[in-house]
């Protein structure tokens, strides 16, 4: 086996970029003094311009569509919704928010992905399809050559806590023990101070702390990992 066939490369993915001036100030952090390579713009929020221009002055973090139809919370034992995005015409607000995306940023997004994974599920799966297709990008979870984990998050899948899950020695040991090939690694950077109404906040302000500890840049380079974004072709060759 070649270098080429035994690499491992690692994009860093910031979920969320634009929903908040705090969100914004986690994923900057995270990118300039951290391991994030990458991010997903929100566009319906106030903060997205904010974020989208920081983009735009550096090239280097690849920037893809976040795309929102609301969030939940898992609280007395069911699903409730935080906020909703309605919408008669799923395939329109995707639409709608592509505009939106290419009106803030002046270029197509890097790559799709969505809001708590709704693009898992029908209709949006094939929607979203169709969009990664037709633009030429990657959307999360369809491409076999990217491998995606999600285990650097703070809650269980019903939102109850993990912290340990974003702690420093978690990050190291995942980073050691990476696939050979391409891994995207989410994230949720964010600041203190955050008055957003989110299932997910101060997680954020840890997942910074380790994201930016040098343990972690210490532990990619020991390990021969490669860190990227979506720029560019993904081959590993």
């Amino acid at each position: 086996m070649n270098s080429a066939e035994s690499a491992r490369w690692l994009i860093v993915n910031a979920d969320d970029f634009g929903q908040s001036h705090a969100v914004n100030r986690g994923v900057i952090t995270a990118h300039e003094r951290g391991i994030v390579t990458s991010a997903s713009l929100m566009v319906r929020w106030p903060s997205s311009s904010e974020a989208a221009a920081y983009a735009r002055e550096h090239p280097e973090l690849s920037l893809g569509l976040h795309v929102d139809f609301g969030e939940w919370a898992y609280r007395d034992e069911a699903w409730t919704p935080i906020y909703v995005i309605e919408a008669l015409d799923p395939a329109a607000e995707v639409a709608h928010q592509l505009d939106l995306f290419r009106g803030l940023v002046g270029a197509d997004p890097t790559h799709l992905d969505s809001h708590q994974h709704v693009h898992r599920d029908e209709p949006l799966r094939s929607i979203l399809c169709d969009t990664a297709r037709t633009l030429g990008i990657r959307l999360r979870g369809t491409d076999p050559r990217i491998r995606y984990d999600g285990s650097f998050y703070g809650q269980s899948g019903r939102g109850y806590p993990v912290p340990e899950a974003i702690r420093v020695d978690s990050l190291v040991r995942l980073i050691q023990s990476l696939p050979v090939g391409i891994t995207e690694l989410g994230c949720h950077p964010g600041a203190p101070g955050d008055d957003l109404n989110t299932m997910y906040r101060d997680e954020r302000v840890q997942e910074v702390r380790a994201l930016c500890d040098p343990r972690v840049r210490a532990t990619i380079e020991i390990a021969g990992v490669r860190l990227r974004s979506f720029y560019g072709s993904i081959s590993i060759a």
